[in-house]
C-alpha cells in the first residue's frame, strides 16, 4: 500500500516539484523556503489583477457603482482567505531571504489595506498577544466568557475588537514593555486613518469600495474566525491546547487558505510550516483523541461559526470526526459540544487569573 493510500486526510502537503518553471527558479532565488512558493505566486496575482484593479477605480469619471461588487467579488469572495492566511503565515516564519528581508514589508504594508489589513495590528495582535496568551482571560480575544452558540454574545465580541482594539493592544502591550511592537502598529493603524480619510477628499465613492468595506468586512471575518477556532473549551482545562483549539480537515478552505483548518497543531507549534500540519495530525491522531480534541470534517471554522449562531448541533455532529477509540452517537456529540460552549463565569476567570497577579 502507497503512503498516499494509507492517509487519512486529503489536505496539502509538500510535494517538490521535479522541474521548476522559470518563475519558480525566480522566486527561489529571493524566497527562504521552496514550500512557500505559493505566496511568491498570490503575491504576483494581486499585485498584477486587484491593484490596478483598485488604482482605476480612483482614476477621475471612472468609478461606476456597478463595479463595487465586483471588485467586492475579486478582493473579498476570491481572494481574502488566502492573503490572510499568506499575512498569517509569513508573520510567523518570513518570506523572503536575510538579504532580501526588506520585502517582507510588501505584503503588510502594500497588499494588506487593500484587504481591510491596517500594517502590523495583525502581527501585533497575533504574535505579540494571541500567541502568548492563548485564549486565556488576558487574551484580548479570548472567547471564554462569552456564551460560544449566542449571537448577540458573538457581536459583543466583535464590537469590542472592532472598536476597541487599538486601545486594549496598546495597554496589553504597554504593561509588558513591548515598545517596538506598540510603535510599528501605531504607524500602521493610525497612518491608515490618515490615508483612508484624505483619499475620501480624492474620491470617496472608491475609497468606500476599496479601503472602508474591505475593512469592516475583514474584521468581521476574522473575528467570526477566530470564534470558530475556539467556541469548544474544555471547562476544566481550557489552557489546553488540544482542548480550547479545534481541527477541520478535508475541507476546500484547507487548499484555498493553506491549511488553516489545523488550529491545535498551529497552536501545539506556533511556527511549524503550513504543510506539515496535515501529517502531523494522523501521525499524532491517538494523542489527539487521548486528549479529547475535537475535530470536524468537510467544514470550515466559518461553517463552524455559522452552524454556532443558528444552534444547528445536529448539522455539527454530522460533520463530527470520531477519533480512535470513539463510539459516540449523535446525542452524546452533540451534549458534549453544548457543554463545550457554555460560557465561563466571571469568578472562574479570575481563578485563571491569580497565578499571573
Amino acid at each position: 500500500m502507497s503512503v498516499a493510500s494509507q492517509r487519512i486526510t486529503t489536505d496539502p502537503i509538500y510535494v517538490p516539484k521535479e522541474k521548476p518553471n522559470v518563475l519558480d527558479r525566480f522566486f527561489l532565488r529571493y524566497i527562504k523556503d521552496p514550500r512557500d512558493l505559493p505566496f511568491a505566486y498570490l503575491c504576483l496575482r494581486i499585485t498584477l489583477l486587484i491593484i490596478p484593479f483598485a488604482v482605476y477605480l480612483f482614476v477621475p469619471g471612472m468609478f461606476r457603482w456597478w463595479l463595487a461588487p465586483v471588485y467586492w467579488a475579486v478582493t473579498l469572495m476570491l481572494h481574502l482567505s488566502p492573503f490572510i492566511l499568506m499575512l498569517h503565515n509569513t508573520s510567523h516564519r518570513s518570506l523572503f531571504k536575510r538579504e532580501y528581508k526588506w520585502m517582507n514589508h510588501y505584503i503588510p504594508w502594500v497588499i494588506g489595506p487593500f484587504f481591510g489589513e491596517t500594517p502590523e495590528t495583525y502581527y501585533a495582535h497575533h504574535i505579540g498577544m494571541h500567541h502568548p496568551e492563548n485564549n486565556m482571560p488576558e487574551d484580548l480575544s479570548s472567547t471564554m466568557k462569552y456564551q460560544r452558540d449566542s449571537f448577540i454574545d458573538f457581536m459583543q465580541y466583535f464590537l469590542r475588537f472592532f472598536g476597541g482594539v487599538l486601545f486594549e493592544l496598546t495597554i496589553y502591550m504597554t504593561k509588558r514593555g513591548r515598545t517596538k511592537l506598540i510603535r510599528k502598529m501605531l504607524i500602521g493603524e493610525v497612518g491608515f486613518y490618515i490615508m483612508v480619510v484624505a483619499l475620501c477628499f480624492v474620491n470617496w465613492q472608491a475609497t468606500f469600495t476599496v479601503f472602508i468595506v474591505p475593512f469592516i468586512f475583514t474584521r468581521f471575518m476574522m473575528m467570526a474566525g477566530n470564534w470558530g477556532q475556539h467556541a469548544f473549551l474544555d471547562p476544566s482545562t481550557p489552557e489546553n491546547c488540544y482542548r480550547n483549539s479545534i481541527t477541520c480537515i478535508n475541507c476546500f478552505y484547507n487548499r484555498t487558505a493553506f491549511n488553516d483548518g489545523y488550529h491545535i497543531s498551529h497552536h501545539l507549534k506556533p511556527n511549524r510550516h503550513w504543510t506539515d500540519h496535515p501529517l502531523e495530525f494522523e501521525e499524532n491522531i491517538e494523542t489527539y483523541a487521548k486528549e479529547k480534541a475535537i475535530v470536524f470534517e468537510g467544514i470550515d471554522f466559518f461553517m463552524v461559526w455559522l452552524y454556532l449562531m443558528l444552534k444547528r448541533y445536529d448539522w455539527l455532529a454530522n460533520r463530527y470526526y470520531q477519533l480512535p477509540g470513539e463510539d459516540l452517537s449523535k446525542d452524546e456529540i452533540i451534549a458534549m459540544l453544548k457543554v463545550r460552549t457554555q460560557r465561563f463565569d466571571e469568578e472562574r476567570i479570575r481563578a485563571f487569573l491569580l497565578p499571573a497577579q
